[in-house]
């Protein structure tokens, strides 16, 4: 099943993990890409948006291990290869690109995401 990219791209309940700091990073990471989407060839919102990314896959997988998720193996794989592709672009970033990151945030969150609620504590 795909869900559809949501116009314009912020985040909403529908996105609710339940978790309130893993949804405020989610937040976040929908103004990353949104920022990336306004401003293509801004180097500074592209590393910034790498970095938000980085960041909340460590913390995501750091409750996924401390709750003992027995998912985690494969969901730190998937997490490991969307940064890999981020990590290798550079501005200005094409609206193909935009579209994936887009959609791989949306799908990712109500697929493999919500797989995670109600078991991380």
């Amino acid at each position: 099943m795909s869900f559809e990219i949501p116009e314009p791209y912020v985040w909403d309940e529908s996105f609710k993990v339940f978790y309130d700091n893993l949804d405020d990073e989610h937040k976040g990471l929908f103004k990353g890409i949104f920022a990336v989407a306004a401003k293509p060839s801004d180097g500074n919102a592209l590393s910034t948006l790498v970095t938000a990314v980085d960041d909340h896959f460590k913390y995501e997988e750091g409750e996924m291990q401390k709750n003992k998720y027995a998912d985690y193996p494969s969901h730190k794989k998937i997490h490991d290869e969307f940064l890999g592709k981020l990590r290798g672009l550079k501005a200005p970033v094409d609206d193909k690109t935009v579209h994936f990151a887009k959609n791989w945030l949306v799908q990712h969150i109500k697929t493999i995401d919500f797989q995670y609620k109600g078991k991380l504590g």
